[in-house]
């Protein structure tokens, strides 16, 4: 009996540290980054400008840049050698830019929660650094996910074939390029402080990064030096890891699917690092 008890001591003397370290652990960083991201979401679809530019305005680029070219449009597709139409050849990048536009509008409300001070309550509130990197990342990488997943959905109408391996894998390098374009626009949203900065950055890096991704023009075509600068862009890889994955095949000549998701995870990964440490500075 007295073994027993002290068995029975010392299991309880176990297991309450191991408890409060569980405690300690989801109150500075589960529970806030579970706060922080449900906060993003509820605040984004509350203002429906948002999400109307968001998915209106690639949209739009969409229709007007395919119908523009039409028939005058010859490229072969991402992955055969057959002909492609212009709407199809561009439906990825489309894709693409639907995630960039919902990354800056969600991003921008780092800018917001500092002038309203939002961010300096969470500073000093007793939480995680990584918390808040974290919660407002997956925030925003969950708002880019949801607005590009109608798009996959309308891939057979532009002649993609989609079946459910290709969906599942067409959502998951799709959330893998929401994350890297959403800690890219967190990093500059904390280093500046007006909205109409962070306009101006983010069409300087972003749009250039799109631009010459491969969602407008092939590489092969195109200048040397602009060749170079597709293949050292990250946003390129993202592309054509998501072309791989929705057609099922990997590319002729590119780098496979599990290389370019290697890259554009990599890249994601630099930047949200690199706004932690921002964070942290300014901590």
């Amino acid at each position: 009996m007295i073994a027993m008890a002290r068995r029975e001591r010392l299991s309880k003397a176990i297991q309450e540290p191991v408890s409060t370290a569980r405690t300690r652990i989801w109150s500075s960083l589960g529970l806030p980054l579970a706060t922080l991201w449900w906060r993003e979401l509820v605040r984004f679809y509350r203002q429906r400008s948002r999400v109307a530019a968001a998915i209106g305005t690639p949209l739009v680029f969409w229709l007007l840049i395919g119908s523009g070219f039409g028939d005058s449009f010859r490229a072969t597709g991402p992955i055969a050698s057959a002909p492609v139409t212009s709407l199809e050849y561009f439906f990825p990048g489309t894709i693409l830019l639907v995630v960039m536009f919902t990354s800056i509008f969600s991003t921008m409300s780092v800018i917001e929660d500092r002038r309203e001070g939002f961010l300096l309550s969470v500073l000093v509130a007793p939480i995680s650094r990584a918390a808040l990197v974290g919660g407002m990342i997956l925030g925003g990488a969950t708002l880019s996910l949801l607005q590009g997943l109608p798009f996959i959905c309308l891939a057979p109408l532009v002649g993609i074939p989609m079946g459910v391996r290709e969906a599942v894998e067409a959502t998951l390098v799709l959330g893998v390029i929401s994350c890297a374009m959403t800690a890219l626009g967190f990093y500059f949203a904390w280093r500046l402080d007006s909205v109409q900065g962070f306009h101006g950055i983010m069409n300087l890096v972003m749009l250039p990064m799109w631009l010459l991704s491969g969602a407008l023009f092939p590489s092969s075509g195109s200048h040397p030096w602009v060749g170079w600068i597709m293949r050292l862009n990250p946003l390129g890889y993202g592309l054509s890891a998501l072309r791989q994955a929705l057609y099922g095949e990997p590319a002729a000549g590119g780098p496979t699917l599990a290389v370019s998701v290697a890259v554009i995870a990599g890249f994601g990964l630099l930047a949200a690092l690199a706004g932690l440490q921002q964070v942290r500075r300014t901590a």
